[in-house]
């Protein structure tokens, strides 16, 4: 359990780092922001209860707000993503996930695990677009954010995965 929070607060971290660092410049066509740092979310070990998730996805998304001066929209939509993040990964698991298992291209399976993020990150930008643009004045301008946005960041979120090599329980 505490190897858990370890390895969250490291993916906490480098999330963070990234976004604020290199990512938080990158403005495809001034409508598609990649955002990194949803991978933690997305990584939360599997044992870890809802109360927790819920916690680590504000203090994330405040972090966030603190770094874009933003005023609680991240911190907002992170929320409601860590509150989802349960039940939709309780769906696509199928099977019972190991203790430590955090969700990956290896425990949940290739097909899961991208409908397992691309769901969790839909949630997540639907909530901060929507938050942000706080009317529904232009919806076509606001739902081909929300759609480039999605696929900018789960294409990074899988990227990110491809590469990351887990050890198995055993190896040292």
């Amino acid at each position: 359990m505490i190897k858990s929070f370890y390895k969250t607060g490291l993916y906490f971290v480098c999330c963070v780092a990234i976004q604020v660092l290199i990512l938080n410049n990158i403005h495809l066509f001034r409508i598609a922001t990649p955002f990194l740092y949803l991978y933690v979310i997305v990584k939360i070990p599997a044992n870890i209860s809802r109360s927790p998730t819920i916690l680590i996805s504000f203090f994330l998304g405040i972090t966030m707000d603190i770094f874009f001066n933003t005023s609680g929209m991240h911190a907002a939509a992170c929320t409601l993503a860590g509150m989802f993040r349960t039940p939709i990964l309780d769906s696509f698991s199928g099977k019972e996930l190991l203790e430590d298992a955090s969700p990956s291209y290896r425990t949940l399976g290739i097909s899961a695990f991208m409908k397992y993020a691309t769901l969790l990150v839909t949630i997540h930008h639907i909530a901060l677009f929507s938050i942000e643009s706080v009317s529904l004045f232009d919806p076509v301008f606001l739902m081909t954010r929300i759609f480039a946005c999605v696929f900018m960041t789960t294409l990074l979120v899988f990227i990110v995965e491809a590469f990351h090599i887990e050890r198995k329980s055993g190896e040292s």
